[in-house]
């Protein structure tokens, strides 16, 4: 039986990080599926989603935990393979405007609150154009239950865009 796997990755990065994890992975017989890796502030970050036969998770646990030895903080947990939520409607958001604390904070609590789920978030913080000034943009995709009111949705996102000076969009992917 095949079991999947979710390892989350943090180390200095340099060429070859994802080498040594592939072959890790690929040497102990685990099947790399899906990942999500960045460098932040000087260091490589991800997860990655791995299969691996149920016989050989142990080999492959216990191989990733030897990578602390080079550097790697490396973390796993054993997950069932979840099905497709079919009844949820995708969307694509996007968040631009002046940097400062709370802002993530703010728009996933109004999502949250009407069971949407946010399944991929990348953000940044750059420099604004002629000023200079901190500027934050984040770009994210959602699930939507099919009952949320888009007009009420779009009003709360509206709310925090003003009250933070954001510039907040959201975008049925169906009509995209």
């Amino acid at each position: 039986m095949i079991a999947h796997l979710i390892m989350t990755v943090i180390a200095d990065d340099r060429p070859g990080v994802v080498e040594v994890l592939a072959d890790v992975i690929a040497s102990n017989k685990g099947n790399w599926l899906e990942s999500q890796l960045a460098h932040l502030h000087g260091k490589f970050s991800g997860i990655v989603a791995i299969a691996v036969q149920e016989k050989d998770l142990g080999q492959l646990q216990g191989a990733l935990q030897k990578l602390s030895q080079q550097g790697f903080a490396i973390s796993s947990q054993l997950v069932e393979k979840q099905p497709t939520r079919n009844s949820a409607q995708p969307f694509k958001l996007t968040i631009v405007g002046p940097d400062r604390p709370g802002i993530i904070r703010e728009v996933s609590k109004a999502l949250a609150k009407r069971g949407i789920n946010l399944v991929e978030l990348s953000s940044e913080c750059s420099s604004m154009p002629w000023s200079g000034e901190p500027m934050f943009t984040a770009h994210g995709q959602a699930h939507m239950p099919q009952d949320v009111n888009l007009a009420e949705l779009g009003d709360a996102l509206d709310t925090i865009a003003e009250e933070l000076g954001l510039d907040i969009a959201f975008e049925d992917r169906q009509e995209a």
